[in-house]
């Protein structure tokens, strides 16, 4: 028998699967069952509903990225389930595609529950062939099988279960309707391990070809750790990864399957890859074919306003609106709540000029002026933003601004689905940068990431708001998100040719609209809060410490001086401005209240208008805050971190300086 060589056990999955899923310990008799399907098909609802866990549910593809796993009894079996990442097929185009597959064939769990939408049917059975290709105990639930009786579907799953020859159960996931079928149907298999003997075939050459590789394969005694007759299939459609492994075990074995596949390919005329997925869909059309039917069809009240939304014309016009209202949604309430918090602890002072005293003291000054400064970032903007946007997300209209906006995203070498954590970047960079695990490739995740650290999060946009709304007009601000955006365009296209390569398609299920439960969105808001709050208090708290302690020090101030050619002589700002800047590094925020503790509250005493356009310009575009940094340097290491920091100071001083020479003149 031969075994996989030891160069290659490691795969991308085993670095990738999270640590808190190779923690779990499953006692002598413990069933691991793997939920697996398309994206928005339920299983995160699924999940939840079974563990009671308080993993997020989204409805935009790519939101269950991470391996997510938590345990139940029933009837006193305990059950581990792992929710694996919303795909479409077994390729190697994404991390999750390889986390899902490897996790099936190389852990093993003992039984596999593929989730689909019953109201696409056919279009989510294409996955099911590729399971059931890798012989695994399989249950098949269909799931929003309300939504599917709402197009005038009826399926009948006792049919659809003969024709695939596993168990199959309805289901309704949101209402917990047939999961306690489901849980038995899966303990059942599982323990009995049963696997359809025999697999679905496809038709003509096909199924011939695919037979001669797979006794090829026996006889060759190949052992991989999926069935042979998957890896024969994956070696006809010249799976890049499958052939790595197989020619580092048996070179004949590529050879033999070239030859077939090139034969498939001279009597079909077309790559053997397209000829497999054109099987596989074929079949799946004659499955679902044989097993729904469909009453006279009748528009829902979504596909009508689909006719608007994604409209080659109006579709843009509802995106800006939908984009449009989140940002006011946000400014408007934020600004509201933030006055209120403000003036509830205006007896504190972030940055004392004139403190003195025992390090204790300092060290808790400035530790609170961070804690004060958390609290009134997440509270006012944060969690207003986060709510309306779980909103927009769960209720499928964020997914049709990605569609519409997929076009001018191109451009910057990222597709549509990148706009989502584009627009978490005017709340907070942190869940912003964290929320690019969506994109299919690290260079997609990394170009993503260096546009959000140009977007004026939460913070940059109290600087905006406080020194130019207030003392030069609201016009001046809104031509600062103006410039912002045209210098997020430029940057992005800097960055695509410093990073060419080929942007992958948008694949976006496009699922019903429908209105959220109010338990998903407090669920999905409290996770990304909770999740923002340990990495941004630590952050605020020890860095507001430092800060406090350089500046009481007196180090600050030739740190200032030394950078009074830059901040002097090329920006036009005044002398003490080097000092705003080096604590705005801490947060955004800073800037602001620093500010008020060198001058009073009446800023115009101290700054011209050109000047509060030009730090306000700056404090938008300089150096992340170091929350930001921290999660660059976790998400994509130093050196990546480094480079988009150095590139925001850099374009925030060339087009600070020379805006502060061009207004000069006008103002």
């Amino acid at each position: 028998m031969v075994k996989l060589p030891e160069c290659i056990e490691k795969s991308e999955y085993e670095k990738t699967i999270s640590s808190e899923t190779q923690e779990v310990k499953l006692e002598p008799g413990d069933i691991t069952i793997a939920l697996a399907g398309n994206a928005n098909v339920g299983k995160s609802v699924i999940f939840n509903n079974l563990t009671g866990s308080e993993q997020v549910v989204g409805n935009w593809p790519g939101k269950t990225v991470n391996l997510a796993e938590g345990t139940f009894h029933y009837n006193g079996q305990k059950l581990h389930i792992i929710d694996l990442p919303g795909i479409y097929s077994f390729s190697t185009f994404s991390m999750e595609e390889i986390v899902s597959r490897e996790y099936i064939a190389r852990e093993k769990p003992e039984v596999v529950i593929n989730v689909l939408d019953g109201s696409v049917l056919e279009r989510n059975l294409f996955f099911t062939l590729q399971l059931m290709e890798m012989g695994v105990p399989l249950v098949v639930c269909v799931n929003q099988m309300d939504i599917a009786h709402q197009k005038g579907f009826h399926i009948d799953t006792e049919k659809l279960e003969k024709a695939l020859g596993v168990p199959v159960v309805p289901t309704v996931a949101i209402h917990g309707e047939g999961l306690q079928k489901l849980v038995e149907k899966a303990i059942d298999v599982a323990q009995t391990r049963k696997v359809v003997e025999v697999p679905v075939e496809y038709g003509g050459e096909v199924e011939r070809v695919v037979k001669q590789l797979e006794d090829f394969l026996d006889n060759e005694g190949l052992d991989m750790g999926y069935s042979n007759r998957w890896v024969a299939i994956k070696l006809l459609e010249n799976d890049p990864e499958i052939n790595k492994q197989v020619e580092s075990i048996s070179e004949r074995a590529i050879q033999y399957s070239t030859y077939l596949a090139l034969e498939l390919e001279k009597i079909h005329d077309e790559p053997s890859f397209s000829i497999i997925a054109s099987e596989r869909y074929a079949l799946a059309s004659r499955i679902a074919a044989g097993a729904q039917k469909q009453d006279k069809y009748k528009p829902t009240l979504s596909e009508k306003l689909d006719k608007i939304l994604i409209h080659p014309l109006f579709g843009y016009f509802t995106s800006a609106l939908v984009i449009l209202g989140l940002l006011i949604w946000t400014f408007v309430l934020g600004n509201f709540l933030s006055e209120i918090i403000t003036e509830a602890m205006s007896f504190f002072q972030p940055v004392d000029a004139a403190l003195s005293g025992p390090v204790i003291a300092v060290l808790w000054n400035g530790a609170f002026g961070g804690f004060v400064a958390g609290v009134t970032l997440i509270v006012p903007f944060v969690i207003p933003f986060y709510i309306l946007l779980s909103y927009i997300e769960n209720s499928g209209l964020l997914t049709r601004v990605a569609f519409m906006m997929d076009s001018f995203m191109q451009k910057i070498g990222l597709h549509g689905k990148a706009l989502i954590p584009l627009i978490l970047g005017y709340g907070c960079s942190v869940p912003a940068i964290d929320s690019t695990k969506i994109l299919e490739t690290k260079r997609e995740r990394l170009l993503a990431a260096f546009a959000i650290t140009f977007a004026p999060c939460s913070a940059r946009t109290i600087i905006i708001l406080s020194l130019v709304a207030i003392f030069v007009g609201i016009w001046w601000a809104l031509a600062l998100y103006l410039l912002d955006i045209i210098i997020i365009f430029i940057m992005g296209k800097l960055a695509l040719k410093a990073m060419p390569g080929e942007s992958t398609g948008l694949i976006m299920e496009m699922h019903t609209l429908r209105l959220p439960s109010t338990s998903t969105i407090l669920k999905q808001t409290w996770n990304r809060t909770k999740s923002l709050i340990y990495l941004v208090f630590p952050v605020f708290i020890a860095g507001s410490a430092l800060i406090q302690v350089l500046y009481v020090l007196g180090i600050l101030g030739p740190i200032s001086n030394f950078m009074a050619p830059l901040t002097v002589g090329w920006l036009l700002l005044p002398s003490f401005a080097g000092i705003l800047l080096i604590v705005g590094v801490v947060r955004k925020e800073f800037v602001i209240l620093t500010l008020v503790s060198f001058v009073g509250t009446d800023l115009s005493l101290a700054l011209t208008p050109v000047q509060f356009i030009v730090l306000a310009l700056i404090g938008m575009l300089y150096i992340p805050c170091l929350s930001t940094i921290s999660i660059l340097i976790r998400e994509f290491g130093l050196k990546a971190a480094s480079v988009i920091s150095a590139s925001n100071l850099i374009t925030a001083f060339i087009v600070g300086g020379i805006a502060a020479h061009l207004l000069s003149f006008i103002l």
